[in-house]
């Protein structure tokens, strides 16, 4: 789920720095995948940008971690400390899930926001010293438009609520841990 995403600088910068009231800078990337560079948004007093790598790798696990349930991120041991300290989200202008519905194989689909707003992903970071912070996107159970392509999806932040799950302790942000039921643009792609 969610091993993919994409972003587009123009016009998501702007509107992500307008939104926030931060000055917010990324790259285009129409295939963002896990180990690479991330921009997200922090908060340590104040909203922030943080550049992350997705994915950690914790010693128990033989493959790199990219994302996290919500309905348990606040319990489980890997992710627990994270979710408290230190989460941000993922401004991106939409992710890519594979689905088959006519048994002709897997095909590539982008979902985008129905009205041409970025999409902000919650995820976690982890600080490492002298490195990067490493990052984990969260996903939960999808609305009914998602679950026809797959049984997981983003959880996807408001806008209005950015700051909220950035800044409250993280027993106060619970209603934000569901899914939401924003419209999206879904289009088969070819890459």
């Amino acid at each position: 789920m969610c091993g993919r995403l994409n972003i587009t600088d123009d016009p998501l910068t702007k509107m992500v720095s307008e939104a926030l009231g931060i000055k917010f800078q990324t790259d285009t990337n129409h295939d963002l995948c896990p180990t690479q560079r991330v921009s997200t948004v922090a908060c340590n007093g104040t909203l922030h940008q943080l550049e992350t790598t997705w994915g950690i790798k914790p010693q128990w696990s033989k493959k790199l971690l990219v994302n996290a349930q919500a309905e348990t991120v606040a319990t489980k041991p890997t992710f627990k400390k994270a979710f408290t300290d230190h989460r941000c989200v993922v401004p991106c202008s939409g992710w890519y899930e594979w689905s088959s519905f006519s048994g002709d194989g897997k095909k590539k689909y982008l979902f985008e926001s129905d009205e041409d707003r970025p999409v902000y992903m919650a995820g976690i970071y982890y600080p490492i010293l002298g490195q990067m912070p490493e990052l984990v996107t969260l996903t939960t159970k999808p609305n009914e438009e998602c679950a026809r392509y797959h049984h997981r999806m983003p959880l996807l932040i408001p806008e209005r609520a950015v700051e909220d799950y950035l800044r409250l302790p993280a027993d106060r942000i619970t209603a934000l841990l569901i899914a939401s039921a924003p419209r999206f643009s879904i289009t088969e792609t070819l890459f």
